[in-house]
This record gives C-alpha cells, structure tokens and sequence, in this order.
C-alpha cells in the first residue's frame, strides 16, 4: 500500500512539472515575459510557504548565514536560471526539442561530478554520457550539419543547453554543499535568494513596457506554475522519497519527458520529426547506460 501511494505521488509530480513545459509554451501566446511569469511563481510559492517554514529558518539561521555562498549559487541556479530560461527558450523552440534536451541532466550530472568532485566515472557511464549528447546533437541540429557548420542553430535550443547546465550545477552543489535544513526551510530560503536575483530581471522587463496584462488566461498560468508545476509537485516529490527513498523515486522523473511529449502532440498539435525520434533513441539508451550498470 505504501509503495502504491508513492507511485501515485511520483505519477501526479512528473505530470506536473511535465505540465510545466505546456503552459510555459502557452505563456508565449499570450506574450507572458519569461522573467517575470518567473518571478510571480516564486513569489506566491514564497508567501504560501512562509508560514510554515519561517520557524525552521529562523531556527538554521547560522546555518545559513555560514553556507550562504553555495545557497547564493544554488538559489540563482534553480530558481532564477533555470525555469527563466525555459520560459523564454519556448519562444523559439518546441516542447519536444526542450523536453528531450532536458531530460539528459541525469547524464550532464554524472558528467558534470566527475570533472568537478572526486566522484569517478565509470566506463559505461562515460558511454552513456557520449550516447545521451549525440541524442541532443541530434535534436539541435534536426540532422542537418550545415546548420552546426554555419552555427545556424536554434535560439531556443542553445538556451535550454543553459537551463541544462543550471540545473545540472544545482544538483552537485546540493549533494555536496550538506545543508542542515528541512526540505521545505531549504525551498523557502532557496526562493528568498532566487527572488533577490530575479528582482532585477523582472524589473527590466516592466521597464521595457513588457507589461503583464492581469486576465483569466494570465491567472490560469500563473496559478498552475505556483500551485500544481511548484508547491504541489514539491511536496508529491519530497513524500514520494520519504515512502520509498530517492533511487527508486528517481526512476519516474524519466516519465517527464514522455508526459511533456504526449501533451505537446496532443494538446499543442506538435509534429513528431524522425530527429525527434533519433535523438530521443539516444538519449534513453545513454540515460539506461548510465545509471544501470554503476
């Protein structure tokens, strides 16, 4: 029953942050900036989650105070960065091309850790790395290499190479920077910092008349990234590893990009190319590769 539960959690988390992608597309419709589309998510996270965490801040703030340089760059990675990024690479690439791309961080990490810490690589997962980023080299370049040779490359794709390169910093910062906070004071002081950052960015766009115009489908949006793609997939996520541990729990996040495919077909009338197709083959073998035989 408790493994059941999990997986419940697990299913509706990845839907959610599948989700995310579909409505950051739709922001672009209704011409949303992505800063600050960005900076509202995180602001209402922030006053919905203060109640409950400022306690445990107050309580870790030596904690803090000591580690604020790895929070700094953890919190200006994942909260500033990377769903920015995302939100403005929409503009100009598919949900497919970002998903996919995306859904290789679990290999730029094990990449990422081997260059920057004393974790070793091993063998296979050095050919899990080379497989998964042939995969996004096939997506970037739709299988055209005049486009590589005469950097006629998409916008969009290249910015999601930096949201990958973000969340991918975040995650060794977060394994190897221990911080002595609870999940939840962690994401509240992680979001005050990102907030900091992200201030300025959303005050350049409201200064560059990019305003954003307060009606039903700015609400919707808003709402879903804050309620269900932020606090709700949090909280099904941390849960779910608290049933189950963080090993097994990380196995479903591969649904993510599977949910985001299926929704941008479906929902936003994206074509499936055979570059998609490839690159995606690629990808999922580097991916089995990697984290299969350790």
């Amino acid at each position: 029953m408790q493994n059941i539960k999990a997986y419940v959690f697990l299913v509706l988390c990845t839907l959610f942050w599948a989700g995310n992608f579909i409505v950051g597309k739709v922001a672009t419709l209704f011409e949303i900036p992505p800063f600050t589309l960005n900076f509202y998510r995180w602001l209402i996270a922030f006053l919905i989650l203060f109640p409950f965490t400022y306690k445990k801040i107050f309580e870790g703030f030596e904690e803090i105070k000591n580690k604020i340089l790895p929070l700094s760059i953890m919190g200006f990675t994942s909260i500033t960065i990377f769903n920015s990024v995302v939100y403005y690479s929409l503009n100009f690439t598919q949900v497919l091309n970002g998903v996919l791309m995306i859904s290789t961080i679990p290999v730029l990490i094990i990449f990422f850790s081997s260059c920057f810490t004393s974790e070793k690589i091993k063998f296979t997962q050095i050919i899990g790395v080379i497989m998964s980023l042939v995969g996004v080299f096939i997506i970037i370049t739709k299988l055209e290499l005049n486009k590589l040779l005469n950097l006629n490359l998409n916008k969009g794709d290249l910015w999601i190479l930096v949201a990958m390169i973000s969340w991918a910093t975040y995650s060794i910062m977060v394994k190897e920077k221990k911080i002595n906070l609870s999940p939840f004071a962690l994401l509240e002081t992680l979001i005050f910092i990102g907030l900091l950052f992200l201030f300025p960015f959303y005050l350049y766009e409201l200064y560059s008349a990019k305003y954003l115009n307060i009606n039903v489908p700015v609400i919707l949006t808003i709402g879903y990234v804050v309620l269900f793609a932020g606090i709700g997939a949090y909280i099904f996520w941390i849960g779910a590893i608290q049933l189950i541990g963080p090993s097994r729990s990380g196995i479903f996040l591969h649904l993510m990009p599977i949910f985001s495919s299926l929704m941008a077909i479906f929902l936003l009338g994206e074509r499936l190319a055979i570059f998609h197709v490839l690159g995606a083959c690629f990808i999922i073998f580097g991916i089995f590769v990697s984290t299969k035989f350790k």
